[in-house]
């Protein structure tokens, strides 16, 4: 299985030891890429910075992959149903995901569109760089119930 997460800017240093954490926890379980695109400046306007950033995402994104968008508006699953949803995609032959992450204004409504499946983490609002390193704990935490092994209780 392959996992990319396309996100929007640079992970500062405060976030790297955990998301480099759980990194390493998912290794055995699957490949896993991370692309990064440019913050556009705030000082842009809102527009300007959901338009800019929208394209760099759309760039690296890549087609004919089951592709995952983090967005407030987005499904809110439990664990054990976030680990059933992925399985039963896997279950229908997918092994390739992208999961697309917003700056800090959010995501363009192209990028939203291009989504196979939109998820919300929570009603809670996350710092970009936060939500990522969330993103990754669940991927692990969804595997490992898939696969029976301890971590979720």
């Amino acid at each position: 299985m392959r996992v990319t997460l396309v996100c929007v800017g640079r992970l500062s240093r405060s976030f790297h030891p955990i998301f480099e954490h759980f990194k390493d926890l998912l290794r055995p379980y699957f490949t896993l890429e991370v692309e990064e695109v440019s913050e556009t400046p705030l000082t842009h306007g809102g527009r300007k910075v959901l338009e800019s950033e929208g394209q760099a995402l759309l760039r690296r994104m890549r087609s004919g992959v089951f592709t995952v968008v983090l967005d407030r508006g987005g499904r809110q699953f439990s664990s054990e149903d976030l680990s059933s949803t992925l399985a039963e995609r896997k279950l229908y032959g997918t092994s390739d995901f992208q999961f697309i992450l917003g700056g800090a204004l959010g995501l363009d409504e192209r990028v939203r569109a291009s989504a196979d499946l939109v998820w919300s983490l929570s009603e809670l609002t996350f710092p970009h760089q936060l939500a990522r390193c969330i993103v990754l704990e669940q991927l692990y935490r969804a595997v490992r119930i898939e696969r029976g092994e301890p971590y979720h209780h």
